[in-house]
């Protein structure tokens, strides 16, 4: 009997990838305008690259560490351009996936408790929570800073079970990184959901007991299993 869904939050619910181009380039264009002497694809395929070899997407002084590469110094005139125009894109491109809300009503008229398991930091969870106006949803919100470990490590799992209340195997886990999301769950005993609209490596095997393409598509593998059950 499944009694609680627990879902990760960037390329699950939230299209996070697409919010993080759309902000990149609008910081891009920004320092451009402010005296940046350096063409528009060159300094986005810079910055990624930063991006790749910090290994944090979430890095807040990305911008910094860009200028000190191509510049050799800080030019805060134009960091400071960049970030006012990285911030203003990533609030207004800040959006969910279709079918978010009614599938989240829909869990919760069933009695199914909500949890949130994200790698993010506690704030940075909890800001795309308010901004979405998602956050009354869940029982449950776990973040990197609750445990100080990020998926597939069991603890933060185990933390968000805890707070629900429930079993392993009362569990379903819907996540976009098989390495990350499916392994972790099914070691700690959960049942999994992969969601493919949300893949940026192009997993061909998630190991996922349910694949979806459409997060609505949750709802019904929730009542299948449950009728099944009874």
């Amino acid at each position: 009997m499944i009694k609680a869904v627990i879902f990760d939050l960037d390329n699950t619910l939230v299209d996070f990838m697409k919010i993080k181009e759309e902000a990149i380039s609008a910081s891009v264009e920004a320092m451009i305008d402010a005296g940046l002497n350096l063409d528009r694809e060159t300094a986005r395929q810079k910055i990624h690259k930063i991006y790749e070899r910090e290994g944090n997407i979430e890095d807040q002084n990305i911008l910094d560490k860009f200028l000190q590469q191509v510049q050799g110094e800080i030019d805060y005139r134009i960091l400071s351009a960049g970030i006012v125009g990285y911030r203003r894109a990533k609030d207004g491109a800040m959006a969910l996936y279709p079918h978010v809300i009614p599938t989240l009503m829909a869990l919760l008229r069933r009695g199914l408790k909500l949890a949130l398991l994200s790698d993010a930091s506690r704030l940075q969870v909890w800001l795309r929570l308010a901004e979405l106006h998602i956050e009354h949803f869940f029982d449950s919100v776990v973040t990197f800073d609750d445990t100080g470990k990020k998926k597939p490590a069991s603890l933060p799992f185990q933390k968000a079970l805890s707070q629900l209340g429930v079993k392993a195997e009362e569990a379903m886990m819907v996540g976009d990184w098989a390495e990350r999301d499916i392994e972790g769950a099914r070691k700690v005993g959960m049942k999994t959901v992969f969601s493919q609209y949300g893949d940026l490596f192009g997993t061909q095997n998630s190991g996922a007991d349910f694949e979806i393409q459409d997060i609505l598509q949750l709802i019904e593998i929730v009542d299948i299993e449950n009728s099944s059950s009874k």
